[in-house]
């Protein structure tokens, strides 16, 4: 498709239209979108279409309240803008819910309206594409998924030159460097511009069942081999009751059967695509990531092949499983008062692998290899916004220590800050409860040091929400290859190459 004739950004906000109206699939507006040059984060993708409210443990505001000085700061510099308004759009990510629940912090003292309209996330995108093709200030603040950063580049103002630029509004000591720089980098950076601020971090971390493991003297697994050997032992002492070694996200045709696979490839020494551009989840070491996770599979629930990431929570605080490798943002939820197994579950690092893992520069299109995927967002200051220096204001104050750390005290999600990991107050709360934050530490650490990151292509949320999974889901379930995983991924390496070179990608 040409785009000389027919505007961009239009032919985007009419299919996230089409899409919202189910007038077209899921996999046709991927298809659309790829031709378009916007992608997801692979993460995103998975929940295109669903309206699903991410987080676990998200607790009442009634703690704590915003600090007396940063209220009679907003109060001051709030008083110009009062009566204003300042619109943002998001999906239902955790720290967006907060930010609803406590924004009145914001709006009494300055006068200035919140309107947080949260929608699913393709309404994000077509919202967005339309006001910025307009250049309409219908919204003042972006939600934008990491692989829309480059798209809306054009249409954000810069937070750290505009904080230089606006002294009188610049908030005392917001500090930019106190910003995880691996999530900078990640997520916030365009031509070393800062699109955004970052805002949310889902990533994978292992968790495990304490008091299961010390009844059968296993130590908590570092690598993958050690991870095998006690979901092995797990299964055989437990199954009878009802207690498996692990639990899949491995429902055919999902995206977060990718995620599984992705985790299984890396830790085996694999990668998706070669430095050639060529689909590389066919050779040694991906065929033996999928060996194993086929191995796992025989070791999991029955419903792991029907399951989602929500599925896999389930099997998690209902008991059912022992030992787990995902997302992080599930363990608040392991410790609230409705979980059967509350304070049981330990978080730990990723397992590592036992061969290492490839190299930057033998995988392409910017894919990172390591065992901590992630998925992450920002939030981005609209340069057409009416309201410029309210909204400014509203951003700081969302994006500040003190609100940043307000939003992990209240849903025990990833903070975006250094900061926050180290507050007391986070600290105190890394006990068993509702909105625990035993597992931060960890999450730290796998930014830090381990974070991984999928391929940044414009196909690449078709082929991860589509030809993969679907493609695995049939080698699993056992509907076609014959439990060859060679077969299958020989299959899927023709599929995506194809679909590649008629991109002219290669």
């Amino acid at each position: 498709m040409s785009f000389r004739d027919y505007d961009k950004k239009t032919f985007i906000a009419d299919t996230a239209r089409d899409f919202a109206l189910r007038r077209i699939s899921k996999r046709d507006f991927l298809k659309k979108m790829a031709l378009a040059g916007v992608g997801f984060s692979a993460f995103n993708a998975g929940l295109l279409g669903t309206g699903y409210q991410r987080g676990k443990g998200i607790i009442s505001s009634a703690e704590a309240q915003t600090p007396e000085e940063m209220t009679k700061w907003l109060k001051d510099v709030g008083a110009p803008f009062k009566g204003s308004k300042v619109r943002y759009t998001s999906e239902a990510t955790p720290p967006t819910v907060v930010l609803n629940q406590i924004k009145n912090e914001f709006t009494e003292p300055t006068g200035i309206e919140v309107e947080i309209e949260i929608v699913p996330l393709e309404q994000v995108l077509a919202k967005a594409i339309q006001d910025v093709q307009g250049q309409l200030g219908t919204y003042d603040i972006y939600y934008l998924d990491q692989s829309w950063v480059a798209t809306f580049a054009p249409d954000t103002v810069d937070p750290v030159s505009y904080y230089k630029e606006k002294p009188d509004l610049a908030m005392p000591g917001f500090d930019f460097d106190d910003f995880s720089a691996p999530l900078v980098k990640g997520l916030a950076l365009y031509d070393d511009k800062w699109v955004g601020i970052p805002f949310d971090i889902p990533i994978f971390i292992t968790m495990y069942r304490r008091d299961i493991l010390e009844k059968l003297g296993i130590k908590p697994p570092t690598t993958f081999d050690e991870f095998t050997a006690a979901v092995k032992q797990i299964t055989e002492a437990e199954k009878a009751n009802g207690i498996y070694g692990t639990g899949l996200q491995a429902k055919s045709g999902h995206y977060s059967l990718e995620c599984d696979w992705t985790a299984a490839i890396w830790g085996h020494g694999g990668g998706i695509f070669g430095a050639n551009k060529k689909f590389t989840g066919n050779d040694e070491q991906g065929i033996n990531g999928l060996k194993w996770y086929q191995e796992m599979l025989k070791n999991a629930p029955p419903q792991s092949t029907a399951s989602t990431w929500d599925g896999q929570f389930q099997m998690m605080q209902s008991g059912q499983v022992a030992l787990v490798n995902s997302w992080d943002e599930f363990f608040p939820g392991l410790d609230a008062d409705d979980s059967k197994v509350k304070g049981l579950w330990e978080p730990m690092h990723p397992i590592s692998s036992n061969v290492g893992i490839r190299s930057v520069d033998d995988v392409g299109f910017g894919e990172i290899p390591n065992v901590g995927h992630q998925g992450g967002s920002i939030l981005g200051l609209s340069k057409y916004s009416k309201n410029l220096d309210a909204a400014w204001l509203f951003m700081q104050w969302a994006c500040s220590k003190e609100i940043m750390t307000r939003c992990t005290l209240l849903g025990g999600f990833a903070p975006m800050r250094i900061s926050s990991f180290e507050d007391p107050r986070v600290k105190a709360k890394a006990v068993v409860g509702p909105g625990t934050t035993r597992h931060l530490e960890v999450v730290k650490w796998t930014i830090d040091n381990v974070m991984a990151s999928e391929p940044d292509m414009p196909l690449w949320a078709g082929f991860s929400n589509n030809e993969i999974p679907v493609e695995l889901g049939k080698l699993l379930t056992g509907q076609d290859y014959g439990g060859d995983a060679k077969k299958c991924m020989d299959n899927v390496a023709s599929l995506i190459d194809k679909a590649v070179e008629d991109a002219g990608l290669l």
